[in-house]
């Protein structure tokens, strides 16, 4: 027990010393690395694990080695050198070009879709034409005014027939014949007024069988087209065709001239027309106007005969054009 209280006794003495030459600036041998700094705090019972003691001072942190590279091995041995694995892909030299895409063959121009108009002038002044005139060759025989003081009356009816009784007597009652482009549809349906008119002594050409956009058929279906027509119209009349021949809606190509011509037909635009295919808004007094305003030498007046306006306005359109001198004529003129 003496013992015991002894020991501590000397224990106190030893810590009080240190703590005196703590404060007294004295520094203290350096301790070997592995011995516990003795700290001031009391010492730890025996359930309390010991506390960390504190570096005096912090040394550099080692630089962050960066993810994935591989650290070096001390004695790197070569690697064994493999023999090169042929590629699966072609190599790049030579670089192969793909073949260019042909190019596509140029536009025929001869087959470019125009459609006929005309530039109205003054009252007794030709109208303006087309700048498509000027690639006409003699051989495609186009007709859209003629000379002198005639006029060319000429109805389309690729419509209905509209009063065909009435026009019929006016022009009789007038002495006048005109010029018809019937679609080959109409003369199906209608023989007898095809008969009528050849009897009269007005003209008829063709017109095609189906009144389609002959610029967006092959060579083939307009030659068909024009010929189903020539043998409708001499089985019905028993006499052949006059060779006078008119696109529907005035479309056409130089190409499909040279095809027209080829088959001996002269193609007839106009340099009058109208939206007579629309009510007109002033009823009669319309045509008349538009008629007289644009009346000219050679004039080729389009009119269509299931315009209702149209054939109230004919007597009186008729009368007035002869007053001021014309003559009615047929296309046949131009053969002369």
């Amino acid at each position: 027990m003496i013992k015991i209280k002894f020991t501590a006794y000397i224990a106190v003495l030893v810590t009080a010393s240190a703590l005196l030459q703590a404060c007294s600036g004295a520094s203290r041998p350096a301790l070997p690395e592995d011995t516990p700094t003795v700290t001031a705090s009391p010492s730890p019972r025996p359930s309390e694990a010991p506390a960390e003691t504190p570096a005096a001072s912090p040394s550099p942190s080692p630089s962050v080695t960066p993810e994935g590279t591989p650290e070096p091995s001390d004695t790197p041995e070569p690697a064994p050198t493999e023999s090169p694995k042929p590629s699966l892909t072609p190599a790049p030299t030579p670089q192969q070009t793909a073949k260019p895409e042909p190019s596509p063959a140029p536009e025929d121009p001869s087959r470019k879709a125009v459609s006929w108009y005309y530039m109205k002038k003054g009252k007794g002044e030709v109208p303006g034409f087309p700048s498509e005139t000027k690639q006409y060759k003699p051989e495609h025989r186009v007709i859209y005014v003629g000379t002198g003081k005639k006029v060319y009356l000429t109805f389309d009816t690729g419509g209905p027939l509209g009063d065909v009784d009435k026009m019929l007597q006016t022009l009789k009652d007038n002495d006048v014949k005109a010029n018809y482009f019937l679609a080959g549809y109409n003369v199906k349906k209608h023989p007898d007024f095809l008969k009528r008119l050849v009897e009269d002594g007005h003209l008829v050409g063709n017109h095609t069988m189906t009144h389609k956009d002959l610029t967006t058929l092959t060579d083939e279906q307009v030659k068909q087209d024009l010929e189903e027509y020539e043998r409708m119209y001499e089985e019905i009349t028993g006499e052949p065709i006059p060779r006078f021949f008119r696109f529907p809606y005035g479309k056409y190509s130089m190409h499909l001239l040279d095809l027209v011509s080829g088959m001996d037909y002269s193609s007839v635009f106009w340099s009058t027309a109208m939206r007579d295919w629309e009510p007109r808004e002033n009823g009669a007094e319309d045509p008349y106007n538009d008629i007289m305003n644009n009346l000219h030498d050679g004039n080729i007046i389009l009119m269509h005969q299931g315009s209702e306006e149209n054939i109230e306005a004919l007597d009186r359109i008729i009368k007035a054009i002869k007053e001021e001198g014309y003559e009615f004529g047929l296309l046949t003129d131009f053969e002369q």
